[in-house]
């Protein structure tokens, strides 16, 4: 019986230090999961215009460079000065 308890009093700290450490892995590894989790709610910042002209068949540029060199009162067939405002 005595050799039963100095093995019972030298196994005590290491399964309580072993208990301590898995409770530790498990703690972190559930924070990590909870935090992944809420990542996945998380708004995503989109760029703007890329969501915006994406619904266009036309590229960005495309659109830029029609606004840099048309007019919209030009299409309309009304009369416009030299900057492309419409004529009074």
């Amino acid at each position: 019986m005595d050799n039963l308890s100095k093995i019972l009093k030298e196994a005590k700290p290491i399964y309580f230090a072993r208990k301590r450490r898995n409770n530790r892995i498990k703690a972190s590894l559930s924070v990590f999961l909870c935090v992944g989790m809420l990542s996945l709610f998380y708004p995503q910042s989109k760029n703007a215009t890329s969501f915006e002209y994406s619904l266009y068949s036309t590229s960005f540029d495309e659109q830029v460079y029609l606004t840099e060199t048309g007019s919209v009162i030009e299409d309309m067939g009304l009369p416009i000065d030299d900057f492309g405002l419409l004529m009074v």
